[in-house]
């Protein structure tokens, strides 16, 4: 549809126009326009932003919000942010990290073991890999894998948009509910995919696809 294909470029614009708006400072360890910008722990909380350069938070560190265009985001063990967004970048949770809302357009999106996201994981093109850890806002995707393993537990269920135009792979989105997994919710599929389902997880009503159950700890190839 014509809205997606122009989705890259209005997130980039976004994301110009939010920085140009905060009077960004080469020299301000927190805001830049090129460069990457890294956090260590016991700094005060504050606003991180750049246009090209990734955001490393140290374990243990803590920001308000994160956002770059072409870049990474990286939450340390036990670190805590609020708004994560890039637009060409992945953003990865390590142990224990909290977040409320992590979006990135063109990129894998990665909770490890605790990680807490009270809000929505969302993204257009790119991984999303959650392993013992929290969702609280659902999962959104339009054309990328979703793999949910170990004790994880995801309220506001999943949905998988669809596609049209250039931006988008045909291949089929695979997505793997494993052992001891729970989705909380609808599962909604509004392009074809791949769903595979443990015979030990729990999941909400699905739509739109159909569920095949594996035992094991993961699906057959």
């Amino acid at each position: 549809m014509i809205a997606r294909r122009y989705a890259l470029s209005a997130a980039v614009a976004c994301f110009v126009l939010l920085l140009s708006g905060c009077n960004v400072d080469e020299g301000d360890a927190s805001k830049k326009v090129n460069g990457s910008i890294h956090v260590p722990a016991g700094r005060a909380a504050t606003d991180v932003k750049t246009v090209n350069g990734s955001i490393t938070v140290d374990d243990n560190g803590t920001i308000n919000s994160a956002g770059t265009v072409n870049g990474n985001i990286k939450l340390g063990v036990h670190a805590t942010g609020t708004s994560l967004r890039t637009v060409n970048g992945r953003i990865s949770l390590g142990d224990g990290a909290h977040a409320t809302e992590v979006n990135t357009v063109n990129g894998d999106l990665t909770l490890d073991d605790g990680a807490d996201v009270t809000g929505r994981l969302d993204n257009v093109n790119g991984r999303i890999s959650v392993t013992d850890a929290h969702v609280g806002g659902g999962i959104k995707t339009a054309n990328g894998d979703i793999s949910i393993m170990g004790a994880s537990h995801v309220e506001g269920g999943i949905e998988v948009q669809e596609t049209s135009g250039s931006l988008f792979n045909s291949t089929d989105p695979t997505v793997i509910i494993g052992p001891g997994a729970t989705v909380q919710g609808d599962l909604v599929f509004k392009r074809k995919v791949r769903l595979f389902v443990s015979d030990h997880a729990t999941i909400g009503t699905v739509t739109g696809a159909t569920a095949v159950p594996f035992s094991g700890d993961k699906p057959p190839p």
